[in-house]
């Protein structure tokens, strides 16, 4: 070893140590600002829109009155309790620092404090990975982990300038949390296991993910129940942090009582029980002999299991404890939620991994990753343990949904860490030796062309990896999705900005009453930019609802009238990139609101009538007839088979590559109120009933007409009966005759 160094040594290596920490933190701060010194600082993508008006109510109205919100103004007639339909956390943390700006009297808006939260936070996630993966190694593999984790793309996805996402805190106290339990683990302390829980509670404030914890943290504690590591540390640790985070979880309006109530959260439960038996078990047995303590082990672990499962599965028959969610079949089942519940496998970060997105989000770090995992198993500790766990369950998620590569990244990043940290320890004479670490020979160690040749190796690996990073940042994640950009012919960049004069048409353009009807995708950009009333948002929280925009969406345009005018529609929204070939338009999302439609009205909709006759999904020539007389065809192609698009026939679909096959689109019910300059947006008029034909009435009958309305109130006018029958009684005889001969035999007596 050797030998120890003084004060002044060990003062310099923490202030390297942290200035090299301040670097990574503003270095992952700054590569996500692309977007906005490309563009300007604005909210990205669709979830954000919502996010950030949330957050702007909270400000202007207080966090009781956000709690209390009920939007009238979202899923039209029925209306969103935004404050028990949302995880807090995320607006509460910008509310905390916007309010903490003004208290310095820094004049900031709410909106740019939203726009760069997600890259602050960046930075403490870097920190946080830093202190985990310390904890779990070393120091020097922490550092290697924090600067990785700063810029790694996986991340980055969800953390650029301007994507206010749930996801953007989510990772930091999903990392200070495992930092924080793996503490609790190591010294058994009732503080770091409270302090475990506090963080906990601050996840599952802040995004839903928070049922990862709360799944591997248990099978954490049950892997070293069965290894037979269940030490009092472990039982303090898991005790206090059960215990302390069950209780807050459920101070979150979203989450109540499910700890409680669904079976995502009974592995948490079960591991309690098991880790309060096996502790009693633990105190009997110096008390007992042998054979004395297998059978009473044998006999409490029977009961224990006989009465537990079949009462879960009771209360789960009865309706106490919820079956598990379509979200979590869907995880184990890939084909799941397309035959069960398509709203859910509509969405494009609920697909499968494909290599690809594994290699460009992590990159070199995919290659160091199960290295980096070997090692870790290789020296397995109480805490490696979690990692092995971590990194498993991780890599399984992320291959099943692609959104989940957020879960993956931090860990790939901790395991690429110590494997890079393992070999230059191993290998370089000025390194603290690290007793778990088997040495070569010293001739090998010592010999300089090895050292020369590792650190090239590792300099070049970084350096690819940096370069990539940033790459694929700035072309790949900063690009928001309301503000989209091209290439003209002469290499001078062009903006298409669409969405948002789309938007600003509604909001300047449309009574503030209005109801607009589209596709889920967009309802909260309509509501957060437009401020028009919205059937159906990103929440997605009532199937049946967007099921009936899908079916008017599917259906004729008599039909389709038939559904808006019983949703009080006033207008339809629809995206159409057919003319500069934006591959994300309605038209290329519409077989997923057939679907939606059909699985909730199977009787109107069927999916193959949109088909050709050979099962093809086509708009050109030989499109179907039920796909040519949708409300969705119509609205998409009306007029534009008039258009020149580049030097090809008039209706040319640059985005299908082909003609469509409907040129004369003809609308009986709507019209045509706005479309945007590059055709991306398209915005139509409901029209009114059309009333029954007028009457046109001669000059004599319209003076009777208006000295009839001119004789006041109905109940002041004086009705007369023409030819009115009166009764006559001359002598002792009756007899009945009209008014009109009455009176003339009348006159001629008194003549």
């Amino acid at each position: 070893h050797p030998p120890a160094m003084d004060s002044s040594g060990s003062g310099a290596a923490s202030l390297v140590k942290y200035s090299v920490l301040l670097g990574i933190v503003l270095l992952a701060f700054t590569v996500r600002l692309f977007a906005v010194l490309r563009y300007e600082s604005i909210i990205h993508e669709f979830d954000p829109w919502f996010n950030y008006r949330a957050t702007a109510y909270m400000v202007q109205n207080g966090f009781d009155n956000f709690l209390n919100w009920f939007d009238t103004t979202a899923w039209y007639p029925l209306g969103r309790i935004v404050g028990g339909t949302v995880y807090p956390g995320l607006m509460v943390t910008s509310g905390a620092i916007y309010w903490l700006l003004q208290l310095l009297s820094v004049p900031v808006h709410i909106r740019d404090v939203c726009v760069f939260l997600a890259p602050t936070f960046s930075g403490l996630t870097a920190i946080a990975t830093y202190l985990f993966t310390k904890e779990v190694w070393n120091e020097r593999a922490g550092l290697f982990a924090a600067a990785f984790m700063g810029i790694v793309p996986g991340y980055i996805s969800r953390s650029v300038a301007g994507s206010y996402d749930n996801e953007g805190i989510a990772i930091f106290a999903l990392m200070f949390t495992y930092y924080l339990w793996v503490k609790s683990v190591k010294t058994g302390s009732v503080m770091w296991a409270a302090m475990a829980a506090l963080s906990y509670f601050y996840m599952v404030g802040a995004w839903g993910g928070y049922v990862f914890i709360i799944n591997l943290i248990p099978l954490h504690v049950l892997t070293l129940l069965l290894m037979g590591r269940c030490t009092n540390t472990i039982y303090t640790a898991y005790t206090v942090f059960f215990i302390m985070g069950l209780l807050l979880s459920m101070q979150v309006p979203f989450v109540g009582f499910l700890p409680l109530k669904t079976s995502e959260h009974m592995a948490a439960i079960g591991v309690f029980g098991l880790v309060q038996l096996n502790a009693l078990f633990q105190f009997l047995r110096p008390q007992l002999s042998s054979a004395e303590f297998r059978r009473l082990y044998i006999s409490l672990l029977g009961i224990a299991v006989g009465l537990c499962v079949p009462s879960l599965m009771l209360l789960t028959y009865l309706g106490y404890v919820a079956p598990f969610s379509g979200r979590f079949y869907s995880l184990w089942d890939t084909g799941y939620a397309k035959i069960h519940i398509p709203i859910i496998s509509s969405v494009s970060e609920h697909q499968p991994t494909t290599w690809v997105s594994f290699f460009n989000d992590l990159h070199v770090l995919s290659s160091l990753f199960p290295a980096g995992l070997w090692f870790v198993f290789h020296r397995l500790t109480n805490e490696r343990v979690f990692i092995v766990l971590y990194a498993v369950s991780a890599v399984y998620f992320a291959g099943v949904m692609v959104r989940l590569m957020l879960t993956l990244a931090p860990i790939v990043v901790v395991c690429a860490s110590i494997c890079i940290s393992h070999v230059l320890d191993s290998f370089l004479d000025n390194a603290e030796p690290v007793p778990d670490a088997p040495k070569p020979p010293k001739r090998e160690r010592n010999s300089p062309e090895t050292h020369g040749f590792l650190l090239a190796m590792v300099i070049v690996l970084l350096s690819l990896y940096t370069i990539h990073c940033v790459y694929t940042t700035q072309t790949a994640y900063s690009s928001p999705s309301v503000v989209l950009s091209t290439y003209n012919n002469d290499g001078s960049k062009a903006i298409i900005d669409d969405f948002r004069e789309a938007y600003f048409w509604l909001w300047q353009n449309t009574k503030p009453d209005s109801r607009v009807m589209s596709w889920w995708d967009y309802g909260y950009q309509i509501a957060g930019m437009g401020n028009r009333t919205t059937l159906v948002d990103n929440n997605t929280w009532n199937n049946s609802h967007i099921a009936m925009v899908g079916m008017a969406m599917s259906s004729n345009e008599t039909r389709a009238y038939e559904i808006m005018r019983s949703l009080d529609v006033d207008y339809v929204l629809v995206i159409f990139g057919g003319l500069i070939g934006y591959s994300g338009d309605d038209i290329n999302k519409f077989l997923w609101m057939v679907r939606i439609g059909e699985g909730e009205h199977p009787d109107e909709i069927h999916e193959p009538d949109y088909f050709t006759p050979n099962g093809e999904y086509r708009i050109d020539s030989a499109v179907s007839d039920r796909m040519k007389n949708c409300l969705m065809y119509k609205l998409s192609y009306y007029r534009f088979g008039e258009v020149l698009s580049y030097g090809r026939e008039p209706g040319y679909d640059r985005t299908r590559n082909a003609v469509i096959g409907e040129k004369n689109v003809q609308l009986t019910h709507l019209e045509e109120a706005y479309t945007s300059e590059n055709w991306l947006v398209r915005i139509y008029r409901v029209l009114p009933p059309v009333n029954r034909k007028q009457v046109l009435l001669s000059e004599k009958e319209k003076q009777i007409e208006q000295a009839r309305r001119n004789t006041g109130p109905i109940g002041a006018r004086k009705g007369t009966i023409k030819d009115k029958l009166v009764v006559q009684k001359p002598g002792s005889h009756k007899s009945i005759i009209s008014e009109r001969d009455y009176e003339r035999k009348r006159g001629k007596t008194s003549g």
